[in-house]
């Protein structure tokens, strides 16, 4: 499968941000330099500011070819395994910046994840995965199910009775269907307790937007494609998500029939 059309409003957004947040970074690091320069600093606080200096060089150096293999990801469609690691450190260190960035811009939180998960599925879709139904886990949030259900799943999903009163019985026929792990998780300690417990090499996560970019950051280096829930009554609260939307995903991870065990 290859990677999804190109989204540029949604894309745009993160990694303008992440660019400038690396251009703040640089700015940051002109002003480190000027006071290291002034005679009136002691010897003691120069070679201080010249380190702090020497470690954000190497940041922005390596965060500015993370940028640039995105850019390239995206506008090729095509994965980088060179650019991965600065990949990984452009987003890890300069995310929380990009967040303070659209802040100061009153840019909408959500709205910048929503940006950073479709960044991250892009680059997800672009490398070549192909793996065994065993190796794939898929997160499900427990606000999926309805919430006057009276039983209790999160501990074992097959309590569930498939009524069709929410989508996790849909959600349990793809799992029964292609043969892959499930977890439903309360939040990211049992999230992360899944995880340890299946050993993934790749992760589709159903979660809202907050939870998607604390899960993918986690779960690096991963691969976890994210899709969002739908929050009719708000959230944590009988939350909804497009099933073809998750087979979808599901189906981009999983080998081709025939093809040998990785």
């Amino acid at each position: 499968m290859k990677a999804g059309p190109f989204n540029p409003v949604r894309k745009r957004l993160f990694i303008g941000l992440l660019s400038a947040s690396l251009l703040g970074a640089g700015l940051f690091l002109t002003a480190i330099w000027y006071i290291a320069a002034n005679p009136t600093q002691s010897i003691f606080d120069q070679l201080l500011l010249l380190a702090l200096g020497t470690l954000l060089v190497g940041g922005i150096v390596v965060a500015g070819f993370g940028v640039g293999g995105i850019v390239l990801t995206i506008l090729y469609a095509r994965d980088i395994s060179a650019l991965r690691g600065p990949m990984r450190v452009a987003v890890n260190i300069f995310f929380p910046l990009a967040l303070a960035l659209g802040r100061f811009f009153h840019i909408d939180r959500d709205r910048i994840k929503k940006s950073f998960i479709e960044v991250n599925n892009f680059l997800v879709k672009s490398k070549a995965l192909k793996l065994l139904p065993k190796q794939i886990l898929l997160l499900a949030p427990h606000c999926l199910q309805k919430s006057d259900c009276p039983y209790k799943i999160t501990v074992n999903m097959d309590n569930c009775h498939r009524c069709g009163g929410c989508v996790v019985s849909e959600l349990l026929d793809l799992r029964d269907k292609y043969g892959i792990n499930m977890g439903m998780a309360t939040g990211g300690t049992l999230a992360r307790k899944f995880v340890q417990e299946y050993h993934p090499r790749g992760i589709v996560a159903i979660a809202c937007e907050r939870d998607l970019t604390s899960g993918i950051q986690d779960s690096n280096p991963i691969p976890v494609l994210g899709l969002t829930n739908e929050r009719p009554f708000g959230p944590c609260f009988n939350t909804r998500v497009k099933v073809p939307k998750v087979e979808e995903a599901i189906c981009f991870f999983i080998r081709e029939k025939g093809s040998l065990a990785i």
